[in-house]
């Protein structure tokens, strides 16, 4: 009787919590069409199942992709993320075969962390005749893996994605991956590596998705991103690049089927080559104190001598002394110590004093302008070689592949600039001061706005620090901030060379050694007696004579006779 009495009351307290049931489980689902890309929040702790559906029979597999900007995402076949069946990161993409009649499908979406994640998703469908990224992985966790992995550090950013396979109908095998190297197998897949670089100075999450959603699938990365290399199925299936903190890059893979014409892209990556969780040197504060400080020293020094430098010819020497001493020394210190930056900084910028002071002496006690001119084009030839290479001809393969032949030709353009500075001394002089002094204003600027001018002799500091630099790809954005401080460099140089042309035009072409006019006319004083001055004591005698004064009785100026009666 009892239970009879209870069923029609539990009925109605049943129902409520299966329809409360329902209700969570339709707030945690995002439905995604074909192509469209969905923006996707997933809450503390919350698991969003990601629902894809009118799938078009000719589709074979689809990938789905989830960005976020910094924070890792979990996207997985199943409920409960479980190794194998899963991937954590910030760039994390599924494949998934369909079966005969499949026209649904769904993943879901977490945070690992607990902490909220927000990011943008996608799905992109591919037929049979399509390759299949990552469909003979044998490196990574997942069976088959559209990911490319990335890894940075100040030097580099490295890439790697697992080898791609042949397309295949719904519901039959996948071919095999390494039974033969026949045409007719995955061998003969090609593997474009593309690089699309974000706007310069933005670190914002607008940027990134839109510029994500320009490039996620093939058609994308052709028109939008930039081709910087291919590789075959038999070259290792990795890319190396130059690292950019603070510039936003993405990377991704288009695998390419020759015979069937047809193409499919790998999960695009990005990197900001930074961390976002750092409090010192994160992304949102790169470009430390010390440094801001030595090269606004820096830049004040280079404008002066960009106008001025001729004029004052000792400044200019201490300050070419300066930058060769501590450019050298910086290289030394940090390849042969463990020091903090700041020491290193710190002590090259003493030991780069101690250069510029043993530059304008050597001048001072010598007297020979033409050695010290030989240092002064060194630094122009440097400058010039520096940007010779930093254009693609820096990027051809006898130059990655060699470090000898990179080395060698730097050297050879870095030598002959001298060579014209013993036909053309003072024009040599002045061309210096000015493209040299305006390119360190450029690089004060560049502490306090990034630019990619800077990467002109960064690249060559990159190349002496790291030995493994050589076969990384060095390129960077020119957007519309450099052509900004391009005009800037040439404003400044080439007014710069046209004023000192000018006003040193009626001069002599370099001021005499003060230590040799100190002998000469301590000569000339010598042999002419009726000047002056060569009967003008001595210095030491001058004081001899004041110690004697200092230390002699003074006598009263008063009568000292008896007077006369």
């Amino acid at each position: 009787m009892c239970r009879w009495i209870w069923c029609p009351l539990l009925l109605p307290l049943l129902l409520l919590l299966v329809m409360t049931e329902v209700e969570a489980q339709v707030e945690n689902r995002v439905i995604f069409l074909p192509g469209t890309f969905q923006n996707v929040s997933v809450s503390q702790n919350e698991t969003v199942q990601a629902i894809v559906s009118r799938i078009p029979p000719e589709v074979a597999f689809i990938t789905v992709q989830f960005h976020t900007q910094h924070h890792n995402a979990t996207l997985s076949y199943t409920r409960v993320p479980d190794l194998g069946l899963s991937l954590t990161a910030v760039d994390a993409g599924l494949l998934s075969a369909l079966q005969p009649g499949q026209s649904a499908l769904s993943m879901f979406l977490s945070s690992l962390d607990g902490d909220p994640v927000a990011g943008t998703g996608v799905i992109l469908p591919y037929t049979s005749t399509d390759p299949v990224p990552g469909a003979c992985n044998t490196e990574f966790n997942l069976d088959i893996d559209p990911n490319v992995y990335i890894h940075y550090n100040l030097y580099e950013t490295t890439i790697r994605f697992a080898p791609a396979n042949l397309g295949y109908e719904r519901g039959e095998d996948p071919p095999a991956c390494d039974e033969s190297i026949e045409p007719n197998t995955r061998w003969r897949l090609q593997y474009d590596i593309y690089q699309y670089f974000l706007p310069e100075n933005d670190l914002s999450e607008r940027s990134l998705f839109r510029s994500i959603q320009d490039v996620a699938d093939v058609r994308g990365m052709t028109l939008n991103g930039k081709r910087v290399m291919t590789l075959f199925s038999t070259d290792k299936s990795t890319a190396v690049f130059n690292s950019i903190p603070g510039q936003g890059v993405i990377y991704s893979v288009v695998v390419r089927d020759p015979l069937q014409h047809t193409s499919a892209s790998y999960v695009p990556v990005h990197t900001y080559a930074c961390s976002f969780a750092s409090t010192l040197d994160g992304c949102q504060t790169l470009g430390k104190i010390s440094t801001k400080v030595f090269f606004t020293i820096i830049g004040l020094a280079g404008l002066f001598v960009c106008f001025f430098g001729h004029r004052f010819f000792k400044i200019e020497l201490f300050c070419m002394g300066f930058s060769f001493a501590a450019f050298f020394f910086f290289v030394l210190i940090t390849r042969t110590t463990q020091l903090q930056y700041d020491i290193c900084l710190a002590l090259s910028a003493v030991i780069g004093v101690v250069g510029g002071v043993l530059l304008v002496m050597s001048w001072w006690r010598f007297g020979s302008v033409m050695a010290c001119i030989v240092v002064v084009g060194l630094m122009l030839g440097f400058l010039l070689a520096s940007i010779i290479l930093f254009t693609p001809l820096g990027d051809l393969d006898v130059f990655r592949r060699s470090d000898a032949v990179f080395w060698v030709t730097f050297c050879c353009i870095m030598v002959i600039v001298p060579l014209f500075f013993v036909r053309w001394p003072r024009e040599g002089n002045i061309i210096t001061c000015g493209v040299v002094g305006a390119y360190a204003v450029v690089l004060a600027i560049n502490a306090y706005i990034s630019t990619s001018l800077s990467y002109i002799t960064l690249n060559i500091l990159k190349r002496f620090l790291n030995n493994n630099f050589t076969a990384m790809f060095t390129d960077v954005p020119f957007q519309t901030i450099d052509y900004a401080m391009i005009t800037v460099w040439v404003v400044l140089g080439v007014g710069g060379i046209v004023l000192q042309l000018y006003r040193e035009r009626s001069r002599p072409f370099f001021p005499p050694s003060p230590y040799l006019m100190w002998l000469q006319e301590r000569e000339r004083r010598k042999t002419n007696v009726l000047d002056p001055s060569h009967h003008f004591p001595s210095l030491p005698n001058r004081i001899l004579a004041r110690a004697r004064q200092l230390t002699k009785r003074s006598e009263s100026a008063g009568e000292h006779t008896p007077l006369l009666l």
